[in-house]
């Protein structure tokens, strides 16, 4: 039977704002949350929903409130910046990562799909395919998490910055369009805990089968083909926020 769709409470609308902030790195650890008064008079909502703003967000682990000053971001270096973080955070601010953070492109050449990749992008198993692997690393150069990223083979010809381990300043995502006119308007996104290759190991530094974070991610473009589709593996304690509300069926 269908339902109705009821808009999403204010208070959540405002917590998802201020942490994509944080998670964008507009907002840093230390960095002072807007005040309860300072919510209310910008979005235009009651003290009440201004406050449970802040506390969803201390609930949540990324604030903490300071007497005599305030509520300030406090993350302690502890979020996943996922696939979806990284395209809001170059629509947001222009930058892939966060404030000190980096990657390095390890691999980016054509190399025969396998059969994860070949399924989700829709070519043959064993078809070309561009391979780019990377590893990012915080403002200390301790690496957090290691990635690959597949693309038909065909794009090669239009997107051939693909193929280099320089580091394409606008995002990937981004080249691609502008290369290809092709943009992935849909994202899905899976998570699991698993346990590191010698080969994500090694990037990670950290012992063979030591437990991660493991994702997979499908962008997919306007026509529903999938445009790129990435894996990639976190340190344990990098912690992935989703939020949702529950409502008693009628």
């Amino acid at each position: 039977m269908p339902t109705i769709e009821r808009a999403e409470p204010p208070y959540l609308q405002v917590a998802r704002h201020i942490r994509e902030q944080i998670k964008a790195g507009k907002l840093q650890d230390g960095d002072l949350v807007p005040s309860s008064r300072e919510i209310s008079r910008t979005w235009g909502v009651a003290m009440a929903t201004a406050t449970k703003v802040l506390a969803t967000l201390r609930a949540e682990g990324l604030t903490r409130a300071v007497s005599g000053v305030g509520t300030v971001v406090q993350t302690n270096g502890t979020l996943h910046h996922s696939a979806r973080d990284r395209s809001i955070a170059i629509h947001r601010t222009g930058k892939i990562y966060p404030p000190g953070h980096y990657a390095k492109i390890r691999t980016a050449v054509l190399s025969p799909a396998p059969a994860l990749a070949a399924d989700a992008l829709g070519i043959q198993e064993g078809a070309p395919a561009i391979r780019r692997q990377r590893t990012t690393y915080t403002v200390d150069h301790t690496p957090v998490s290691t990635s690959v990223s597949w693309f038909d083979g065909a794009l090669a010809a239009s997107c051939p910055l693909l193929l280099s381990t320089e580091r394409i300043v606008q995002g990937t995502a981004r080249y691609v369009e502008e290369q290809s006119g092709r943009t992935a308007v849909v994202t899905y996104v899976q998570h699991a805990a698993g346990f590191a290759s010698e080969e994500e190991a090694e990037e990670l530094g950290v012992p063979v089968e030591s437990a991660v974070l493991v994702s997979r991610n499908r962008f997919v473009d306007s026509d529903g083909v999938v445009l790129e589709y990435g894996e990639s593996t976190a340190l344990p304690d990098h912690w992935v926020f989703y939020e949702y509300t529950n409502e008693e069926a009628e």
